[in-house]
């Protein structure tokens, strides 16, 4: 590659992906690069939403739930996301938010091996991750254990026998290192174990094959590379194989076997429709499904593949910068254990996240001195990385003379 400006507007010109761009309402001088925390407004989702609340709900009322397919959207919906994580039909529900998933998956898997004591999780999860872990060891009296990717194989093997649910993300949140979601799904079925995934930073992002890898559980959000708003309702997966024995702490009467009989005692329905709680969040359950147009048609393949080309990018134009600028790249290089955002150790980095913003280069930091900057293919062009790297250059030269200011008084 070459290190200009006008190489990356030849990129930008010759890339595949470059009209999926136009369907995301992007503000004017702005350059999205958070996606990871919250992906931009898909433009198919305001009319969408007006049909659902003007037409539907407005005309229709409560017949909507028939009429207009609202009642079968969880599953309709997520059997839309379970294809673009690998899974089949059948496996996968949307509704809830995350955490509410995480909890009834976690427990569920403890409950698939009630002689297993041992829960494990990654001690690098997300907050939520690990705090809900803690609550369910809590409730079901079991004994928490936490480690990192490198120590997983170390703690399967002093726990061979007890392991019962292992919960990790496919994408490190801080970091953005993939992990090998086929390997390490094998390494804890050989310890006996359930292997519970959050996938909030990888489902679009990286091509996720649960059915392929033999994945028990996994969860995720909407709002990240599926762009379904802000606090767009989750989803869970199951395995077909594990779901007639699936106790979820979590019920709901949509997750009934026969919801309209109104009756006194909880009998799952079959299948995943058991993993519904209640009443689904129709409009954001809506704007989620119609959100996820414009990944589907550009495929997760070549939006990853375009991803990665971007990383490479990134990496290179940081390379260049003087050394009193260029900041660490904290993600793995390597193709294969890259996720959808490249991390950066730099001081003060969320002071140079904000003096980004003021600039309309929108990224986010996560302590102690994490930037981060996601790069999806759908709607990040080239000529934005090239732009950002520009504008960080900028914001971490004036840091550093302000830095060498301080220290002379």
């Amino acid at each position: 590659m070459e290190s200009t400006r006008l190489w990356a507007g030849k990129e930008d010109a010759e890339d595949p992906l470059a009209a999926f761009r136009a369907e995301f309402a992007l503000p004017d001088g702005v350059i999205q690069l958070n996606g990871n925390s919250l992906g931009p407004l898909p433009r198919a989702v305001p009319e969408a939403l007006d049909a659902v609340v003007r037409r539907q709900w407005g005309e229709h009322l409560i017949r909507g739930w028939f009429d207009d397919g609202w009642f079968d959207a969880p599953e309709r919906v997520g059997d839309r996301i379970g294809q673009l994580i690998g899974a089949g039909p059948g496996q996968t529900v949307v509704g809830e938010s995350t955490s509410v998933q995480l909890f009834n998956a976690v427990a569920a898997a403890a409950r698939l091996r009630p002689d297993r004591r041992v829960l494990v999780c990654d001690a690098a999860n997300f907050p939520t991750d690990r705090y809900l872990a803690a609550s369910v060891a809590r409730v079901l009296g079991l004994r928490l254990v936490e480690c990192t990717a490198g120590e997983l194989a170390a703690v399967l093997q002093a726990h061979r026998g007890e392991v019962g649910p292992v919960l990790f993300g496919a994408v490190d949140f801080r970091s953005g290192e993939l992990l090998d979601l086929a390997g390490t799904t094998a390494r804890i079925h050989a310890a006996g174990g359930i292997a519970v995934w959050d996938l909030s930073h990888a489902a679009g992002a990286v091509p996720v094959e649960v059915d392929a890898a033999g994945v028990d559980l996994a969860v995720g959000c909407g709002y990240k590379y599926l762009n379904g708003g802000p606090g767009a309702p989750a989803y869970l997966y199951a395995a077909t194989r594990h779901q007639a024995a699936l106790d979820l702490p979590i019920t709901g009467w949509h997750g009934h076997a026969r919801p309209f009989e109104m009756a006194g005692t909880f009998e799952p329905a079959d299948g995943i429709t058991r993993a519904r709680t209640g009443t689904p969040q129709i409009l954001s359950l809506l704007a989620l499904e119609a959100a996820l147009d414009p990944l589907e048609r550009a495929g997760v393949a070549a939006v990853r593949e375009k991803s990665l080309r971007l990383g490479d990018c990134l990496a290179a134009l940081i390379r260049e910068l003087p050394a009193g600028v260029r900041p660490e790249v904290v993600t793995p290089t390597e193709h294969h254990r890259r996720g959808g955002h490249v991390a950066l150790r730099c001081p003060d980095a969320p002071a140079v996240s904000a003096a980004l913003m003021e600039r309309g280069v929108f990224t986010d930091a996560r302590p102690p001195d994490l930037l981060r900057l996601c790069l999806n293919g759908l709607y990040v062009s080239y000529t934005d990385v090239f732009d950002a790297v520009a504008a960080f250059a900028e914001v971490a030269a004036a840091g550093s003379g302000e830095r060498r200011a301080e220290g002379e008084r």
